[in-house]
């Protein structure tokens, strides 16, 4: 099985250079974290860093945390290049402990919480690293729209989603997957699950959204996968704002 090391360079190019602002679906968790500047922020899975870039540019102090040492390795060369004061830390987001010190009055996590084999003990040091009623907001692929068998089939109204599988939680890859899916794979578990799992962790839901894709997107890889009707008719994000109860 590939992890993002292997593909780290792949992914870098993949994700492109675009900005937050252009991405489709990233408006949905801004309207949750709402103002931040001043904010103690850890960006979760971070990856090379894009997410935690826009935070610093918030006026954040941003902390990103990922196992992927490639990953974080481009996200320092970023850093180095133009520096915004983030700090990078390589941690397994299962088990933060010593390397994440303070609490935060926020964390994100942006279309890689589905990533992560144990949804559990991730959701719990999410609880763990937040200050009393912080929050934790999180992007996903729907789960109701992307498991193990699912895809498009032309009717003669026009390309619809087919789904199966749904009750079928685990690790998936599909070979006709042209994004992470199809490269590392992806952990899926059912609506429910998610819920369950955060209440159990002590995180309260408060909102969720469901945005739509874009008809017109950014001219990256990762982006014009989107620009396709069938996602007009189903949402293929679902993003959640949570509070850690008190």
């Amino acid at each position: 099985m590939k992890t993002y090391d292997d593909i780290a360079e792949w992914y870098d190019t993949w994700i492109g250079t675009h900005s937050m602002r252009e991405d489709p679906f990233f408006p949905a968790v801004e309207s949750f974290i709402g103002e931040v500047a001043g904010q103690r922020i850890s960006d979760l899975a971070c990856g090379q860093g894009r997410v935690a870039r826009h935070l610093a540019d918030l006026g954040t102090h941003v902390v990103g945390i990922d196992l992927s040492a490639k990953l974080l390795a481009i996200a320092r060369h970023h850093e180095e290049t133009d520096p915004r004061g983030i700090e990078y830390v390589q941690a397994d987001a299962r088990s933060l402990g010593d390397k994440v010190l303070g609490l935060f009055d926020g964390v994100v996590c942006f279309l890689a919480l589905m990533d992560i084999p144990d949804l559990a003990p991730t959701l719990h040091s999410v609880a763990r690293i937040l200050r009393p009623a912080g929050w934790f907001v999180f992007a996903i692929l729907h789960p109701c729209f992307h498991t193990s068998q699912s895809g498009e089939m032309e009717t003669p109204e026009g390309a619809v989603r087919t789904i199966g599988r749904y009750f079928v939680e685990g690790y998936w890859r599909s070979d006709t997957r042209p994004g992470p899916p199809g490269k590392v794979g992806a952990y899926h578990r059912t609506l429910s699950t998610y819920v369950n799992t955060l209440t159990d962790a002590g995180l309260q839901l408060v909102r969720l959204s469901e945005p739509g894709g874009a008809s017109d997107v950014a001219d990256s890889p990762s982006l014009s996968r989107l620009n396709r009707p069938v996602w007009a008719e189903v949402p293929p994000i679902l993003v959640a704002s949570c509070r850690k109860l008190q």
